[in-house]
């Protein structure tokens, strides 16, 4: 069985964004800073390194309780003994990997509107990420921001657990828990930092965790 999920505090990947340093550095790092759950995001690797990849961070993960979840691929979910998989609209039906992870995944589903959120949630989504709250440059292919009203009418909408996404970092990220999410996910505000470890701890006492 996956580990289950505190979205908390969720971490993205940017291998990009890392400065040099290895994304096992600063994975362990922002864990350490207290990190509730990692998301390998991978774009441009082949399925054999992004497989790699993830059993590496899963090894420095092992003994944390946080659990690794893999953006996009179910098969690199499933071929790396990851946690979960985490979806686009665009990407593999819910219904479909279900069926195929069996119980093996948590699956959770990015939405950006109420209807798809209330979608998600019928259809069994373990976690909705609501993308983007704010605009971002670290994702190109989003839809117009939702802002913290987005946030509010979907967690009228939905009991699913909710996870901001999109622009936030220490100066906003409160409000979003506020507006109604269970957790945000960051990417440059944590692996972009000069310390990884300090990011997440500053981050973790903005949303009162």
């Amino acid at each position: 069985m996956p580990l289950q999920s505190d979205y908390s505090l969720y971490l993205v990947t940017d291998r990009s964004l890392a400065g040099g340093r290895s994304i096992e550095e600063v994975v362990g790092a922002a864990v350490r800073g207290g990190v509730t759950c990692v998301q390998l995001r991978e774009k441009e690797c082949s399925a054999g390194e992004f497989v790699d990849l993830a059993l590496r961070l899963k090894a420095v993960l092992v003994g944390t309780g946080v659990p690794l979840i893999i953006n996009d691929r179910l098969d690199v979910a499933l071929a790396a003994g990851a946690d979960g998989v985490h979806l686009g609209q665009s990407d593999l039906p819910l219904h479909l990997a279900k069926k195929i992870a069996a119980g093996r995944l948590q699956i959770g589903i990015s939405v950006s509107s109420v209807a798809e959120a209330v979608e998600a949630e019928a259809g069994g989504a373990d976690c909705i990420g609501i993308s983007p709250v704010f605009s971002t440059p670290t994702k190109t292919d989003t839809a117009a921001p939702l802002g913290l009203d987005g946030v509010r009418r979907i967690r009228e909408a939905v009991k699913t657990p909710l996870v901001g996404i999109g622009g936030l970092n220490v100066s906003n990220a409160g409000q979003v828990i506020s507006a109604g999410a269970d957790g945000i996910a960051v990417v440059s505000a944590i692996v972009s930092a000069l310390d990884p470890e300090k990011a997440a701890r500053d981050l973790l006492r903005e949303i009162g965790r």
